[in-house]
């Protein structure tokens, strides 16, 4: 068990060592402008991996962006400005939370409307149920008591 934990220590170490060293090739002078740069690699996506940011990603591509991002930044280009400059130059999947448009629509309101469709097909199943009554009159009452008596009878004569 000890050495389950050490093992799971050491490697959250090493990703976090890994991770710092992305930030630590780049450095600025103000510390507004790397949080600018820690903010911008961490929502772009690398285009070689697609399930990662160009942060924890160590593709030549991601490098790259990585390498152009600071550049842009030291050059005095806004936040805005370079999200920009990579949206038209990869497109909208480079970014991991794409922009509302008419194309993402679906996107980001997909979820609610299937969400209220189900809500109010639950909603119509249940009240198209109907609970079924039945009425029972005392001569049925009392013919299912005779036959519940004979059971009985020829229970305790079996036994």
């Amino acid at each position: 068990m000890i050495r389950l934990i050490v093992a799971v220590v050491l490697i959250f170490a090493a990703v976090q060592v890994q991770a710092q060293s992305v930030y630590a090739e780049h450095e600025f002078d103000d510390p507004a402008k790397q949080e600018m740069f820690k903010e911008l690699a961490a929502e772009l996506r690398c285009l070689v991996c697609q399930n990662q940011n160009i942060a924890d990603s160590n593709a030549e591509l991601a490098q790259d962006l990585r390498r152009e991002i600071f550049a842009m930044i030291e050059s005095g280009d806004s936040k805005s400005d370079i999200t920009d400059f990579m949206v038209e130059r990869y497109g909208e999947f480079i970014l991991y939370r794409p922009l509302l448009s008419a194309k993402t629509l679906v996107l980001w309101l997909g979820p609610l409307i299937f969400f209220l469709g189900g809500m109010v097909m639950i909603v119509m199943i249940s009240r198209r149920t109907k609970k079924t009554v039945i009425e029972i009159d005392e001569a049925s009452l009392g013919q299912a008591r005779d036959l519940l008596d004979e059971k009985r009878d020829s229970d305790d004569k079996t036994n």
